[in-house]
């Protein structure tokens, strides 16, 4: 895996999604979450979809994306 700071730990990052893990494709210092549009620290990133190679923020923006069904209750 790259450094995940690299040369340029400014602006956005992007990655590749890996079950587990990710691979810094260009460095940066944060992703975008595909729902809020909130920057992610790299180092903060925890929820992200391999097969829709995105990051969440959070746990409930996870929840948004995938099974929006489940919210409305």
């Amino acid at each position: 895996m790259l450094n995940r700071f690299g040369p340029s730990n400014h602006g956005e990052a992007r990655l590749e999604y890996l079950d587990g893990d990710f691979r810094v494709i260009s460095p940066g210092a944060y992703v975008v979450c595909a729902v809020s549009g909130v920057h992610i620290p790299i180092d903060e990133l925890k929820y992200w979809s391999v097969d829709r190679q995105e990051a969440y923020a959070t746990p409930d923006a996870v929840l948004k994306q995938h099974f929006p069904e489940a919210l409305k209750a």
